[in-house]
This record gives structure tokens, C-alpha cells and sequence, in this order.
């Protein structure tokens, strides 16, 4: 990740929300952020940079932005990072297409607080982390960044490993690896100078498990325990029965860390809505099947308002859009209670129809990848529709997950591990609509005939 490829990346992907005064000096008026934001004392709250896990994007913390911003703290003051290639390499010390190191991860994440100092105008910020993100925020500090940062937030994060073992000892989830040992070696395992908050989950994370099954090892002992995430030196919390994903996105996970930065409990958990909603995001790509964050230019994006009941779009879209070099789509503007239809049409890959719940808040990081290819297991299917969940698993018996009228039989009970469920149509039910719910949120999606490449996504917000 040298030269232009890693300026354009940079330039184009580290900006998160916190980029917008850039771009309008009046965020209220222009790009529908409420005053609610820009009125309310934040003094005591630092600037806050979120930071995605392995194999995710910056658009997982919407929810918790938005949070954030019903809670008072300005929109501007805060950013998420986007790295450049977020899956992990499977020797951290070999080059591998697409995978990025610990290096890497580390240099990304400098280069955003910079920029989020610099837009900010403050001495030092608090990070928080999702997962793998956790690694680049204790790497950062550890190796002469703390100066930098007054909080940092860790969710989930594998911080001894999510196995402890011989093999694979340059990955960087090993606890026995270089990585991990460097930094847990001493009698604290935080940095002083810099508050340190763990939450992880009472035993149904799945990267914090004594058996092997979900690093595909089962019934070889990981060395690994649910207290895995803790740390000696830190707040150590644990949430109770929330998975590997909602330890940072869920509003139990929100209260605590922003009680934990801001010194005060949240005077809402609620998102607060706004009368006008901008949407804007990037168009990324998965180069030879693995995902990245890389811009994709020449994406076509189009926005339907649809029946939150049938799925059916009411007239014509209401926004398009062709990403450019930058690889960036819109803004639309759209109003809090409109549920919509997303599609995204790029070279090479299935078209895809995004079904989402109405965007209560004005986001510039509704980030956008086509779905993954029909494969052989679509093969006869006369429509494919997925129901996505990109901030928790799906949970059974403890969640209502139901697509079509049925609980889905791709997903597993038990320990949480699965994030899409797939129901596959015969081609006389093309064009129907097809309910998907978990829990409290409802999205009907329709389904698009899979004789044209296309494929259809009910992607939860909750």
C-alpha cells in the first residue's frame, strides 16, 4: 500500500462525517444536521474517532454517531475511519493482495487522528474500536501515539487472542504471537496517560471461546476464555448476553461508552430524528473475492421510495448518482420516515437491492458494496433474497429472526455466529414481496429475478 494508490485511498477513505465543515460552514442548514448538535454544551467531551473491525467499514457506526449527536456532541467533531484493506493478512509479516498488517492498520489510524486534531483544533481525542480495530488503537498508543489520546474504548476486542497456539504464530490473533505478546508484555497491559475502557460479553462472543469450533478447530482447547478482552490496568465491563458485534454497536454498548468519555451518563439512548435527512457514502469493492474499501468508480446509485409494507416503490427514484475516481455516491435527500430501496449497479458484480429501514439522521458514510455472486447454491433459484444484520449476529433462541414467515435454516442456535440468512424463491414467486424481522425492526424487500443478476438485500440498521 504505497504511492498514489495509497494517497487516493487515504485522501478518499479516512474522511468520515468529520470531513463536512470542508464542505459547508453551516452543517444545520446544509446538510440537515439537527441544532440540537451544534447547541448543546459538549465542552468536556474530546473529539471522538471510531474504528471498524476486520473486514468491516466506517458505516457501522452510524447508529452510534447518531447517538452521539441526539446527545449533543457536534457532528463535526467527530470521524470514522475507513481502512484501506481491512481484512487481516494471515502472516502479519507477508505481503498478502488486499490484507493489510498491523503496520499498516497502525499508520491509517495515525494519519485519521491527525486529520481529526487538525479539523478539531484539540490536543487529544478519544478512539474507539470494534474488534481488529482494537489492535490499531492499542498499537497506536503503545508505539508513541498516547500523547494523543485521552480515552480509548475497546469492544470486543481479542485483546490475548482469539486462540493461543503454536501454529500460525505471526497471525495477529494469536495471543502467543509477536504481536499480542508485545503488546500485553509488562505488569500493566494499557498505556499510562491514556483511560482505558474493555467491554466484552458474558460468554456468547465468538472470538472469546475455550473451544476451537469457531476458528475451525473443534474441540481443540483455544486457551482463550470469555475474559479474553480484558485488560490488566483497564475498566474492565462486561455487558451480559451481547455478541461479538454488539459490544460496540448496541445501545447498552452506546450508554457505556459515552459515560465512560464524557464523564456523564447519555441524556437519551433514543435516536433523535431530524426533518431532513442527507444520505451520501462510498462505493467499494471485493477484488478477487476479498472485501476492501477501495473506491469503485462508475457505480450507478439509485434511491426509491418504497411501501414499508410491500416493498413497493412509490414512483420513480428520488435520487441517482455515478461514483467517480473518488469512488463516492450522492448526497440524497430524504425525510426521517421513508423507508427505501437502494440499488447499486457495478461492473462486474450482481446488481443489488439494499431494502432499509427509514434513516432517522443525516449520514455521509452510508457506505455501499455490491452483494457477494450467485453461486451454485443459487443455482434453479428463480429470485435470492438476503436479510443482513452488519452490527450484531443473529442470536436464536435468543432473538426473533424470521424471513418469509420462517426462522432461517442457515443460521445456527446457540453462540451467535451468523450475520446473513438466505431465503431462495421459485421463478413463479419473482416480484413478491418477502418480510423479513428481527426483534422490533421490519423491512419487506422484493424479489428481483436472478435469470438477470440480480440479487436482493434486507439490510438491518438494528
Amino acid at each position: 500500500m504505497t504511492g498514489s494508490n495509497m494517497s487516493l485511498t487515504r485522501r478518499s477513505m479516512l474522511r468520515g462525517v468529520g470531513a463536512l465543515p470542508l464542505l459547508a460552514g453551516n452543517l444545520a442548514g446544509n446538510f440537515g444536521f439537527s441544532a440540537l448538535a451544534q447547541t448543546a454544551p459538549t465542552s468536556e467531551i474530546p473529539p471522538v474517532l471510531f474504528v471498524h473491525g476486520n473486514g468491516d467499514h466506517a458505516a457501522l457506526w452510524i447508529t452510534a454517531m447518531w447517538r452521539m449527536e441526539s446527545n449533543g456532541v457536534p457532528h463535526q467533531r467527530m470521524m470514522a475511519v475507513n481502512f484501506a484493506d481491512p481484512l487481516a493478512r494471515t502472516d502479519d509479516k507477508v505481503e498478502q493482495a488486499n490484507r493489510s498488517s498491523t503496520e499498516d492498520q497502525r499508520r491509517e489510524l495515525a494519519e485519521a487522528v491527525k486529520e481529526l486534531k487538525q479539523l478539531t483544533g484539540a490536543s487529544r481525542i478519544a478512539l474507539v474500536g470494534s474488534s481488529r480495530g482494537g489492535y490499531s488503537i492499542r498499537n497506536y498508543i503503545r508505539n508513541g501515539g498516547g500523547a494523543d489520546i485521552s480515552h480509548a474504548v475497546l469492544c470486543g476486542v481479542p485483546n490475548h487472542g482469539v486462540y493461543d497456539w503454536d501454529d500460525g504464530i505471526n497471525n495477529e490473533f494469536n495471543g502467543r504471537g509477536p504481536f499480542l505478546r508485545g503488546l500485553n508484555e509488562g505488569e500493566s497491559e494499557v498505556t499510562a496517560g491514556t483511560a482505558f475502557l474493555t467491554l466484552r460479553s458474558d460468554g456468547i462472543d465468538k472470538f472469546a471461546q475455550a473451544d476451537g469450533r469457531f476458528v475451525g478447530k473443534p474441540g481443540v482447547p483455544t486457551g482463550i476464555t470469555s475474559d479474553g478482552p480484558a485488560l490488566k490496568g483497564a475498566t474492565n465491563l462486561v455487558l451480559g448476553a451481547l455478541d461479538h458485534r454488539e459490544v460496540a454497536f448496541h445501545p447498552r454498548a452506546f450508554r457505556e461508552i459515552f459515560k465512560f468519555i464524557a464523564g456523564k451518563e447519555p441524556s437519551r439512548i433514543e435516536i433523535v430524528p431530524e426533518t431532513e435527512v442527507r444520505l451520501s457514502g462510498l462505493v467499494t469493492g471485493t477484488p478477487g473475492g476479498v472485501v476492501t474499501n477501495r473506491p469503485v468508480s462508475g457505480a450507478a446509485v439509485e434511491i426509491y421510495r418504497v411501501s414499508a409494507d410491500s416493498g413497493e416503490r412509490s414512483g420513480g427514484p428520488i435520487h441517482s448518482s455515478q461514483t467517480g475516481a473518488d469512488g463516492r455516491w450522492g448526497p440524497a435527500l430524504v425525510e426521517p420516515t421513508w423507508h427505501l430501496e437502494i440499488v447499486l449497479t457495478s461492473a462486474g458484480s450482481s446488481t443489488t437491492h439494499i431494502y432499509r429501514s427509514p434513516f432517522p439522521r443525516s449520514s455521509d458514510i452510508v457506505h455501499l458494496r455490491a452483494a457477494r455472486p450467485l453461486g451454485q447454491a443459487d443455482a434453479g433459484a428463480g429470485a435470492v433474497v438476503l436479510m443482513s444484520r452488519p452490527r450484531g449476529y443473529f442470536g436464536l433462541p435468543r432473538d426473533v429472526v424470521l424471513i418469509d414467515g420462517k426462522e432461517p435454516k442457515d443460521v445456527k442456535p446457540g453462540v451467535p455466529t451468523d450475520s446473513v440468512a438466505t431465503v431462495r424463491l421459485a421463478a413463479e414467486e419473482v416480484g413478491r414481496p418477502v418480510i423479513t424481522i428481527f426483534n422490533t425492526e421490519r423491512i419487506v424487500a422484493r424479489a428481483w429475478p436472478a435469470s438477470e443478476n440480480r440479487i436482493a438485500v434486507a439490510e438491518l440498521t438494528y
